[in-house]
């Protein structure tokens, strides 16, 4: 059989009488498959799959609907995987069974956009449930279209939450026992418990019949989208011949013979869900969400207006569970915020609560940041000579190191035209009455030598974060002794070295 994603149809008028129908590709499809350097002409679906029949209609549905600029395509592990090498539109490729989790993220990023995450029944189903059911409940404006085959294609034929009562997989050579293995999951019929969903639907890729009909209900799901009015899902009971051990005309014989009972074709919802009232949240400004009053040169509450002398600006912190790594990127992050800039904030730590290694990245940023990873950070506060000696080599020419030392460990050389300063930030905390203050010496340090954020801004977080009149004074304390450090220290140090880095 045919690969039926490249179908279209076209009819050519020649002559008064009659058409000739010929076949040709949508335009939402490349032109080359570059998947398959040797066949480019050809998608990797095997013969008789219905995924390739199922490209074809949601293809042709963007096309009718002139949405092929606007749409963004997920497309998370299974037999789907490979969609991005065949629509042309946005593409976003996602871990196995979080396609809803990562639609909803790019549907609320862009409204405007149509998103679609196209799900197989072994990855929306079992390592997915959490997310689809969620996404569906939360009523995300997304588009799902799950392929239904009752069975793991693409990993060698295991049993599915779909696979049918009695059906032999390889994880289920005696047929699935519903004592052992559980009944069949309803997709359809569990999503419209829920409140939220706008429109859901399973069809059946068995015969032109039912082809027709999955046509219009992907066609009404994406315009519903379009629409601004919520949820949609569309079930689609789909061939897989390969696994199945059938030849094509067989296999869809069965979706209608054999599937088609157990999951009865029918619109399960098809109405708008009676939403509270201001349901959506206000859009307030950082100050006002913040409480903080706007005053002549910054805003009440300790945040300063603040030239930021950079379009991005990146750190990484990094020491010991305990030291106060995560918080001082979370101090960090918050600032950043209430001046108004861009900001993330990505930790990454060890299942150790105190002494296990620990970092986090902070991005700040007047443009809109692509990620929150950090490879090359500008500054590196390393409160630890392991964390030194870890991160120090990614950090790019021009950029600082805050060393928690009084001095660099004999044999360490740092990164070429990258400044290092040492400061003793524990022993100086320590001698403020608390050690826990660590990570605000080195925050005081890092605000007087790179002036990213405003030390009042930094003030006015702390002040919101401590409310032991005790505690606040030692932290008020540690953020001035670090910017004296570097004003009385670190710039003397600089004006001896020619360049102005450490060697």
């Amino acid at each position: 059989m045919a690969d039926e994603s490249k179908v279209g149809l076209k009819e050519l008028e020649v002559s008064n009488n009659g058409f000739e129908v010929i076949h040709t590709k949508s335009d939402l499809f490349y032109d080359l498959y570059e998947r398959k350097s040797e066949l480019q002409h050809q998608t990797h679906y095997c013969p008789g799959c219905g995924h390739g029949v199922a490209h074809k209609l949601i293809a042709e549905a963007l096309q009718e609907l002139g949405l092929q600029d606007k749409t963004v395509f997920v497309s998370p592990v299974g037999c789907s995987v490979f969609a991005y090498y065949y629509f042309d539109v946005g593409n976003v490729q996602v871990a196995h069974g979080r396609a809803p989790a990562s639609a909803t993220a790019i549907k609320r990023a862009c409204p405007d956009k149509i998103v679609i995450s196209y799900q197989g029944d072994g990855d929306l189903a079992a390592i997915g449930t959490a997310e689809i059911v969620h996404a569906a409940n939360r009523g995300e404006k997304i588009s799902v279209f799950f392929v239904n085959n009752g069975i793991y294609g693409m990993t060698g034929g295991q049993m599915a939450p779909t696979t049918l009562v009695g059906e032999k997989s390889t994880t289920s050579p005696w047929g699935r026992r519903p004592a052992n293995e559980g009944f069949p999951l309803h997709m359809s019929e569990l999503l419209a418990t829920l409140e939220a969903p706008v429109y859901i639907e399973r069809v059946a890729l068995s015969d032109n019949k039912n082809i027709m009909k999955a046509r219009r209900a992907i066609k009404k799901a994406l315009e519903i989208q379009r629409d601004g009015a919520g949820f949609t899902f569309v079930e689609i009971l789909s061939p897989c011949p390969t696994i199945w051990g059938k030849d094509p005309v067989e296999a869809r014989r069965w979706v209608l013979d054999r599937m088609v009972p157990v999951f009865p074709l029918n619109v399960f919802r098809d109405r708008k869900p009676e939403m509270p009232v201001n349901n959506a949240p206000p859009q307030r400004p950082v100050p006002d969400v913040l409480e903080i009053t706007p005053k002549e040169g910054g805003y009440e509450g300790g945040v300063a207006s603040h030239a930021h002398r950079f379009k991005n600006f990146t750190i990484k912190v990094a020491g010991f569970g305990g030291q106060g790594v995560l918080l001082l990127g979370q101090l960090l992050t918050e600032m950043g915020m209430r001046e108004g800039l861009e900001v993330s904030w990505l930790p990454s730590y060890g299942p150790e609560m105190r002494s296990g290694s620990a970092h986090c990245h902070v991005c700040l940023s007047k443009n809109r940041i692509g990620s929150p990873l950090i490879s090359h950070p500008n500054v590196l506060v390393a409160m630890n000579e392991i964390s030194l000696r870890k991160f120090a080599s990614q950090v790019g020419p021009g950029g600082l190191i805050l060393y928690n030392r009084d001095a660099l460990p004999a044999d360490f050389e740092a990164p070429p035209k990258v400044r290092v300063i040492c400061i003793p930030a524990s022993e100086m905390a320590d001698k403020l009455g608390s050690t826990k203050t660590t990570n605000i010496v080195l925050m005081g340090a890092l605000l007087e030598e790179t002036e990213c954020l405003s030390p009042g801004t930094a003030m006015g977080v702390i002040e919101d974060k401590v409310k032991k009149v005790e505690l606040l004074e030692t932290n008020r304390k540690a953020l001035a002794a670090g910017r004296h450090f570097i004003d009385e220290h670190a710039h003397l140090e600089a004006l001896s070295q020619p360049d102005g880095y450490a060697e």
